[in-house]
């Protein structure tokens, strides 16, 4: 019997020992696979650092030409509201000049009255009459002012 138990033991230790032999070619597998995921990774990690580099570089061009466009925008502004306020002045002068015009041909028509005492006019039917008294002028003198 102690043969017997000799032979189940060392059979169980050799049994033993090719699972041990199979879980470690499976584990040398894994590991093969492992260390080429990780080269894979390294690769990944690299590209990844190169993209952000890249990304850091563009992003601070972009910020270079807002900076640009901020100030020739601000200028462009600038320039903006000057000719709007030279606009104003001149659309009031040009005003000035028309009511001017107007008051002239209102006072040129034959048989108005002074100015004083002539009811208030509103600016359509002062353009209407300036046109009336210019048409009728330069009918009867042939000439158009």
């Amino acid at each position: 019997m102690s043969h017997s138990l000799g032979i189940a033991i060392e059979s169980l230790v050799a049994i033993l020992l090719m699972l041990t032999i199979g879980y470690c070619i499976l584990l040398n597998a894994r590991l093969k696979r492992l260390k080429a995921d990780e080269h894979s990774l390294k690769a990944v990690i690299v590209e990844l650092i190169t993209a952000t580099e890249i990304a850091e570089r563009a992003i601070g061009g972009l910020k270079l030409t807002v900076r640009d466009v901020n100030e020739n925008l601000g200028s462009q502004l600038a320039s903006a509201a000057e000719l709007s306020l030279q606009l104003k002045k001149q659309l009031a002068e040009g005003d000035a000049v028309f009511r001017r015009l107007s008051r002239i041909a209102i006072a040129a028509r034959p048989g108005s009255e002074p100015e004083a005492a002539a009811p208030k006019i509103s600016a359509a039917k002062a353009v209407a009459a300036a046109a009336q008294a210019f048409s009728e002028r330069r009918r009867s003198d042939g000439l158009a002012a």
